[in-house]
């Protein structure tokens, strides 16, 4: 072979392992300076396509909205009780059932119900516990103790309804406002913040009117189940008694043992 054909081989060899290594890049426009790189292309595309996608984030962070008052809703509001008093009836009921004043409830309650008297207190010493008797005065001590507690509840809930009535109108302000003074993100979750503040206190001050509610159920269920065990010990105690006792007519022979006074 020739020299010179063996030169020119080794240079196209020598060239097409040069093209085979080389990037995909081409010259435009038949320019040897200016090349197209499609990997670097396709990075930066990919690069723009994120910072707009960034952009488009923020933007929508800072937008607000100008219209709000479709959201708007009215608190609802207490008026304070005023409960007559004509004769000393009810000393301390206004004040129990407006005002966090666990005092006035107390004399309230006292004023409003039948005392038991000492004649009474005398009679029951001479019972035991379990007593139909005793039950009943188990009764009142325990509505004595709840009910108290039940107007001072009542009264807290009515109080802080007014105290918080500013603050709730204020938040609901800032909430319904359009412009761009309370519009930021972190303003924003600021409000949500604040709005669950004042929904965990209504939560506790409506939990403690529904502890009221249960305990008031619990007295009402003691004096139903006591007025139904003394019925069925009523009815057992007369059919023993007829049973002992003949309570048959004149010149009969069988006794009535249904029947029932």
């Amino acid at each position: 072979m020739p020299l010179q054909l063996k030169k020119h081989r080794k240079w196209l060899i020598v060239s097409a392992a040069v093209l085979l290594t080389a990037p995909p890049s081409f010259a435009l426009f038949g320019m040897g300076d200016l090349v197209f790189d499609p990997q670097s292309y396709a990075s930066l595309v990919q690069q723009l396509t994120m910072i707009r996608t960034q952009y488009n984030m923020l933007k929508n962070n800072i937008t607000h909205f100008s219209v709000k008052q479709q959201w708007q809703s009215a608190l609802t509001t207490l008026k304070n009780t005023n409960v007559k008093n004509m004769f000393g009836e009810t000393n301390g009921m206004t004040t129990a059932l407006n005002t966090n004043s666990p005092t006035a409830s107390t004399i309230a309650w006292t004023a409003a119900t039948v005392p038991v008297s000492s004649n009474t207190t005398t009679y029951l010493q001479g019972q035991t516990a379990g007593s139909a008797q005793l039950s009943q005065l188990a009764m009142i001590e325990a509505s004595d103790s709840v009910s108290p507690d039940c107007l001072t509840a009542v009264g807290q809930y009515r109080a802080a309804r007014t105290q918080n009535a500013t603050a709730v109108s204020t938040l609901a302000n800032d909430e319904l406002d359009g412009s761009s003074s309370t519009n930021s993100e972190v303003q924003q979750l600021n409000l949500l913040n604040a709005a669950e503040v004042q929904k965990m206190v209504e939560m506790q001050s409506q939990g403690v009117l529904h502890a009221c509610l249960a305990s008031q159920m619990a007295v009402v269920n003691m004096q139903q189940r006591n007025a139904a065990a003394i019925d069925l010990n009523t009815a057992a105690f007369v059919q023993q008694q007829r049973a002992s006792n003949d309570a048959s007519a004149a010149r009969e022979s069988n006794t009535w043992q249904t029947y029932l006074p």
